[in-house]
């Protein structure tokens, strides 16, 4: 299987680049991969990750919840619990970012389709893109959703969309830079684009070091901080406008990262670890275990 290997990030181009730390993959294979820091720009990034046509194997498994739609253990259940919450304020951030009720919205990897079909039933046109056929297959068949292949992003029409979305998705993508070009053609003159991603700066990473939850190798070619998303956007002319905390990330990712640290354990400290992280990125957004970037192009 080939793989990619990086001689200078892939975020910013810079070569000040070192390896930091070994993570392994929890979900599916059991493999180890190497993540390197960027001395320039702050960012992280996977090495030897698998390319696109090979990385599809990874995601295979009723482990990786945003395509299974599992509910099997107590962690998986908590994540099913909190959903509802965590759509309201992502419907919130959206009407905030765009000033609208309604209006077109993309949804870059939506998995199932879940987020779409809560923002159809409150009045948004929606359109949802998925790499992955089974999650696509089931969006269909769980909601009536019928999100095209990842491909279409270069085929939609421009300066269509009033927000565009990707939750916990700009971590996954292969051709950043392209889909960030491409990303800034589509949103209308006044529209909005939210990210989403985990925070390598927060308090639980800290504490779990190569085994926090969020590394998530190799699914996760990148690892952001703010100021390396930040760098990145103003590559394409996008500007960050606000940063909301993900308060329930922290506790989910904590509780998955404790397990994979005692095999299953340490429920308790897995939690106290996530209120820690979660007090604390109510005080600073930046030390959130996952934040949230609403952006405007420039």
């Amino acid at each position: 299987m080939s793989s990619i290997y990086y001689n200078a990030c892939p975020l910013c181009g810079s070569g000040n680049i070192h390896k930091v730390i070994t993570a392994k993959d929890h979900t599916v294979s059991g493999e180890t991969f190497d993540i390197y820091h960027c001395g320039h720009c702050g960012g992280r990034f996977t090495q030897h990750v698998p390319g696109s046509a090979e990385i599809g194997r990874y995601y295979q498994s009723q482990e990786y919840i945003s395509h299974s739609e599992t509910k099997k253990g107590v962690v998986n259940r908590l994540y099913h619990s909190v959903r509802k919450i965590t759509m309201r304020s992502k419907q919130n951030w959206v009407k905030a970012a765009t000033g609208l009720k309604t209006g077109t919205l993309l949804d870059i990897g939506c998995g199932t389709g879940a987020f779409l079909h809560y923002m159809k039933q409150i009045g948004w046109e929606v359109t949802g893109l998925e790499p992955d056929d089974i999650a696509r297959n089931n969006a269909k068949t769980l909601y009536g959703i019928e999100p095209l292949p990842s491909a279409e992003l270069f085929s939609l029409p421009t300066q269509q969309y009033d927000a565009i979305t990707m939750w916990h998705v700009l971590e996954h993508v292969h051709a950043l830079h392209d889909y960030l070009r491409q990303i800034r053609t589509l949103l209308k003159p006044e529209g909005a684009l939210i990210i989403a991603v985990p925070n390598y700066t927060s308090p639980d990473a800290e504490h779990y070091q190569e085994l926090w939850a969020a590394y998530d190798v190799p699914r996760h070619l990148y690892h952001f901080s703010p100021d390396s998303m930040e760098a990145l956007l103003k590559q394409h002319k996008i500007r960050i406008v606000r940063k909301h905390p993900m308060v329930f990330d922290g506790f989910y990712v904590s509780l998955l990262s404790e397990k994979y640290k005692t095999g299953g354990n340490g429920l308790l400290k897995g939690f106290w670890n996530g209120f820690r992280s979660y007090r604390k990125g109510l005080k600073d957004v930046n030390r959130c275990s996952s934040v949230v970037y609403e952006c405007k192009a420039e």
